[in-house]
């Protein structure tokens, strides 16, 4: 949750528990002139509202003395009482809580609306160019981060962002985390990335998650907490410079299609489903893919984890395939078609057996 909205909850609890003891004492003045002086409940309210809003109108009837003193008391009790939601007022007008509130009202409905989304937890260096890829990408995704400032930049890119920890239960529910087809833990303490991704494993058993680690004592912990893949900056990092060292047109090459916004190559995994695929037990050669679409078939992952890299036109499709092509948007979308596939975001073929399409 935002500070600002802990605040705002607070501000409009107290004006919500002045105007509840407003209430009650328009009710126990009510109360007393009918039950002890014996007046109408029409006479007994004029009166209480008049001595309320201190208009200096004249009694209904004549007073006993202990209703005179009951009135005096009633009359403080009723400064006291509008003092009170008058100053809870004039500091939600100056601060612009009611505006905010109105923003954050919509700000929820926008989340509780968001489907198959991404929960990218923590908005740091790594954070920051992971949401830029899910924005190029058009991904739906929302940021948890504690830090104000990091989130203030956040919110002037664009994004949807919840201030809170990732590592707390309620937080990851106001993420919509029962709704995500994946989550990243990008956080900077390795701590903290265990028991995100403990959470979100125990939130929901079949989201995929993805840590970042900065150990590889760290990788194995996380591994065995549950995360679906552990990236290290830092391995990967002088992996990727070692090959940029090596094969440099190559690593250029795989950015240009994996990364990017100015990209004319993509990549995409296709899954195959017998219900929606027309094409389940048939080879490459007999589907005709690259003639139909022009995208080409880099590899195939079967449903019980076998890569096959490079098919031939012999390699058979089967249910549960996942397909990684490549080719631009129009190929990949033309091959979306000819697959019959379901046009989503990440998804387990083993552990799900959803239909999905996701660009990479």
């Amino acid at each position: 949750m935002y500070n600002f909205e802990r605040k705002y909850q607070r501000l409009k609890n107290q004006l919500i528990g002045g105007f509840a003891g407003l209430g009650g004492i328009f009710i126990l003045g009510t109360l007393w002139y009918s039950l002890i002086e014996k007046w109408s409940w029409t006479e007994s309210a004029y009166m209480t509202m008049i001595t309320l809003s201190t208009v200096g109108f004249s009694e209904v009837r004549p007073l006993s003395d202990r209703s005179r003193l009951f009135t005096i008391a009633l009359i403080l009790m009723g400064i006291f009482v509008i003092g009170y939601i008058a100053n809870r007022f004039t500091e939600a007008m100056i601060r612009g809580y009611f505006r905010e509130g109105l923003r954050l009202r919509q700000r929820r409905r926008s989340i509780e609306m968001l489907e198959h989304h991404y929960i990218l937890c923590g908005y740091g260096r790594t954070g920051a160019q992971i949401a830029l890829e899910f924005a190029a990408e058009h991904v739906p995704f929302i940021i948890i981060d504690s830090q104000s400032e990091a989130l203030d930049e956040a919110r002037q890119r664009g994004y949807t962002v919840i201030q809170g920890d990732a590592t707390h239960d309620d937080d990851l529910y106001a993420a919509g985390i029962d709704r995500a087809d994946c989550l990243v833990a990008a956080l900077q303490s390795d701590a903290e990335n265990l028991y995100t991704i403990l959470s979100a494993k125990t939130l929901k058993p079949s989201i995929r998650a993805i840590a970042r680690a900065n150990s590889e004592e760290a990788v194995t912990k996380l591994k065995r907490a549950g995360a679906d893949a552990v990236v290290s900056p830092y391995i990967t990092g002088g992996r990727r410079l070692a090959a940029a060292a090596l094969r440099p047109s190559a690593i250029d090459f795989v950015d240009g299609i994996i990364t990017g916004m100015n990209r004319s190559l993509y990549l995409d995994e296709f899954f195959l489903d017998e219900v929606t695929c027309p094409h389940i037990g048939k080879t490459l050669q007999q589907t005709n893919l690259r003639l139909q679409s022009g995208a080409l078939v880099l590899a195939i992952r079967r449903q019980d984890g076998t890569l096959i890299g490079g098919p031939t036109g012999e390699t058979p499709l089967h249910s549960g395939d996942l397909l990684i092509c490549m080719g631009t948007a129009d190929q990949l979308h033309a091959l979306n078609g000819i697959l019959g596939t379901v046009r989503g975001y990440w998804s387990s073929p083993v552990k799900e057996k959803k239909r999905s399409h996701r660009r990479i």
